[in-house]
């Protein structure tokens, strides 16, 4: 186990934003943590686990010790007549391992193409696109906690997920809390992959897909590169031009809190959702309020899709983290004036 001094981040997280680790070790095993943690010089030191950085706004200089994980190894674990449980290491790429689940036979994440970001970091932001959510494929996980080094097994009903939410999110409050945030390391995710496999459809734009390609039963392969096709016609390819994709959560509100939106902005697009509230179309409401294409600094509103923050200056000229945050503040501080909304940020801000 080597820790590495003074390491440059900015080709470690997706908005290219500049910025150093102090000290970072590079774990590729469940050995490196058990190491690391034996180390007297290590145990007790604040750690940050990185994984793809694709949801992470840096503002500064990273102080705790990085863990950059990079556990690989894609499996499957079981097979039976009603699902696939395939297993992936926490280092694996995701959009790499929708790719290889679906060479191997194994359907049912083509919906959440083209995520950037990696295994470990999919649970802790349970993420989700076209219809289709991380938690309604998701088995369990392996990690370590990292104050006592044991380690552990999660099911989907400890992992506490929600809206782009997770235990991992949250830190302890009490004794009986098990708020997992800043403790624990995933090593290792398993899915399982409904059969017969069956696809989700009920999105807009796979629906135009299918309207225009004149396929209403599309195989997974296609669903695939549908939603590339429709990911990459909409949102910026990070390794081109900075981003870490959606800044902000699609809000939810009140039956009546939408009534009353409707009323003054008739157009506002919503979804009805199966609890009885209603979700709002954050990128709706940003365009709305006028930021699509406005800068402070280096940082900007990507004209295309007003959800997504970018890195304007590139690699050379980099926007700042602050850059970045005081443009999301503004963002937020105008759509509460307009709409009575408090949009909240998804990337972690560190």
């Amino acid at each position: 186990m080597i820790v590495e001094n003074n390491v440059p981040l900015q080709q470690h997280n997706s908005f290219g934003i500049v910025a150093r680790a102090q000290h970072l070790v590079r774990i590729a095993s469940e050995a490196d943590v058990a190491s690391l943690l034996a180390d007297q010089a290590w145990h007790g030191a604040p750690k940050f686990v990185l994984g793809g950085g694709s949801n992470i706004v840096l503002t500064g200089d990273v102080k705790p010790l990085v863990l950059k994980v990079e556990i690989k190894g894609r499996r499957l674990v079981e097979e039976t007549p009603r699902a696939w449980i395939v297993e992936a290491g926490a280092g694996e790429i995701w959009h790499d391992t929708v790719h290889w689940m679906l060479e191997q036979g194994y359907p049912g994440l083509e919906n959440m193409a083209l995520i950037p970001g990696t295994i470990g970091g999919a649970p802790v932001q349970n993420i989700g696109a076209y219809g289709v959510e991380l938690q309604d494929r998701f088995e369990s996980l392996d990690a370590i906690d990292l104050e006592t080094g044991r380690a552990f097994t999660l099911d989907a009903a400890q992992c506490a997920f929600g809206y782009r939410d997770s235990v991992f999110k949250h830190s302890a409050s009490g004794s009986n809390d098990f708020g997992l945030a800043g403790r624990a390391l995933i090593t290792r995710v398993r899915f399982r992959l409904p059969r017969p496999w069956k696809p989700v459809l009920g999105y807009l734009d796979l629906e135009r897909k299918m309207a225009e390609t004149g396929n209403f039963t599309p195989s997974p392969t296609e669903i695939f590169d549908w939603v590339c096709a429709i990911r990459s016609a909409k949102l910026p390819d990070w390794r081109v031009l900075g981003n870490a994709g959606s800044f902000f959560k699609n809000p939810t509100v009140t039956p009546e809190q939408c009534a009353d939106i409707i009323a003054r902005d008739p157009k506002i697009v919503h979804y009805p959702m199966a609890d009885g509230s209603i979700k709002l179309a954050a990128g709706w409401l940003i365009d709305a309020c006028g930021w699509k294409g406005k800068t402070v600094g280096n940082a900007a509103v990507y004209e295309k899709q007003a959800l997504v923050l970018v890195n304007r200056g590139g690699p050379a000229h980099p926007a700042t983290g602050g850059e970045v945050m005081t443009l999301a503040k503004a963002i937020q501080t105008s759509v509460y004036e307009r709409f009575g909304i408090r949009l909240e940020p998804e990337p972690v801000v560190v």
